[in-house]
């Protein structure tokens, strides 16, 4: 398996957007477990641990996500 930074792009260099999904989806579950690993050894209580991982695996999500589509500022690359 290869996480690609920028995307994989179709035959048709159209945005390859399974491929992206799928790499985002792997980046936010390491990141939901690595939280939960993190607040449970630091002794949080459950709830929190699981509203923080959350939110970490949903905002890892989107910024992979934006990332491989390439967003950028207007004038930028």
């Amino acid at each position: 398996m290869v996480l690609s930074i920028r995307g994989r792009r179709n035959p048709d260099n159209s945005f390859n957007w399974r491929d992206a999904l799928i790499d985002a989806g792997i980046m936010a579950m390491l990141t939901f477990f690595t939280t939960l690993g993190g607040t449970g050894a630091a002794g949080v209580p459950t709830e929190s641990m699981l509203i923080s991982a959350a939110i970490s695996a949903g905002t890892q999500f989107f910024l992979i996500l934006s990332i491989k589509r390439g967003l950028t500022k207007k004038g930028e690359g």
